[in-house]
């Protein structure tokens, strides 16, 4: 999925009466711009200063959290957004920042809640659909997944991320054509957003059609060679045309540039698994499945090592989480295995 960032606002200094309100603003102010230069400590600092003349200042524990939450300390970014809401309960910058960092501490039924405060606040607010597409995707709730996007896309119907989107979701659904027939009328308007062909990449592998797949996430990395999802989907187009050298090295550069990405361990277990090294892909599967449950066919694949490591109840376990999802994975042998 195409991510944001969590929502920032600089409050530009002020003239003001009170000399109190003043230096609260200027604490402010500079806790902002040390923010936005990544001086994170030096940040806390001065927000904190706010907060100690002005206690329910409402921005600066707002800002606080975002510090914190630049850190990836989400917890003590949450705790920081709840405390700008106890002092602003229908503040909403500070509900949009706690339900994006819900969505990063996958607890999605809490980003829910406080999105849902934000459309009862601001019913138009095209951000607020389209965040709860993302938390909805992540549930597998591709129905309100799509209908929150299409809600996003009514407010703003030139943004191509929400169409973009859109169309991955349809992916998720294992709806191939749509999704591909939706990247490709975006593909007339832009031919610069690498998020489409990373897309269509992936609809190539599943429908085996490698050498195009390829092509596609070749374009991708062109437009956007810094991003390490594609440089891990190309790592996967590897793996399927068992190019296994240039697959590693992919796999590998991508967990150097981003190793919270879970998708990356599951590509580097299945690695493993078609090395023979069983007992390393169990590890990294296992790993990737703590990271992120929602990754694509990570039970189906963490079964199968455990099938190779012999233990059957743990692979059965795996196999039939899988096929609750429809991954439609297991073989008839692998069927009669579980029986």
């Amino acid at each position: 999925m195409i991510r944001i960032s969590p929502i920032f606002f600089c409050l530009l200094l002020v003239s003001c009466t009170g000399s109190k309100e003043t230096r609260v603003q200027q604490f402010l102010l500079k806790g902002n711009i040390a923010t936005k230069e990544r001086n994170f400590e030096q940040a806390a600092y001065y927000y904190g200063e706010a907060i100690r003349l002005e206690p329910c200042f409402a921005d600066a524990w707002n800002n606080l959290g975002t510090a914190y939450f630049e850190q990836k300390r989400f917890d003590l970014a949450i705790e920081n957004y709840t405390k700008a809401l106890n002092c602003q309960p229908k503040f909403v910058n500070a509900l949009l920042n706690r339900a994006n960092t819900a969505y990063e501490t996958k607890e999605y039924y809490l980003a829910i809640e406080d999105l849902d405060k934000v459309v009862a606040i601001k019913p138009d607010t095209a951000i607020v659909h389209f965040t709860k597409g993302l938390v909805y995707t992540k549930t597998r709730d591709f129905s309100n997944a799509l209908s929150s996007f299409e809600k996003a896309m009514d407010v703003d119907k030139n943004n191509i991320d929400f169409k973009v989107n859109h169309a991955i979701v349809q992916y998720y659904k294992r709806d191939f054509e749509r999704a591909r027939f939706e990247l490709n009328s975006l593909l007339l308007i832009n031919k610069t957003e690498p998020n489409i062909f990373n897309t269509l990449s992936l609809i190539e592998v599943e429908q085996g059609n490698f050498a195009e797949a390829l092509t596609m996430i070749n374009k991708a990395i062109e437009l956007n060679p810094d991003q390490a999802y594609f440089l891990n989907n190309r790592g996967f187009v590897y793996l399927s045309m068992n190019e296994m050298e240039k697959a590693l090295k992919d796999i590998n550069e991508s967990i150097a540039s981003d190793p919270y990405n879970g998708w990356a361990y599951r590509n580097k277990g299945i690695f493993y698994l078609m090395q023979r090294d069983y007992v390393s892909a169990e590890r990294l599967l296992t790993q990737a499945l703590e990271m992120d449950s929602f990754i694509d066919k990570i039970n189906f694949y963490l079964g199968m090592a455990y099938y190779k490591n012999n233990k059957k109840n743990e692979a059965c376990a795996a196999f039939n989480k899988s096929e609750q999802l429809g991954e439609k994975m297991l073989t008839t042998d692998l069927i009669k295995y579980c029986k």
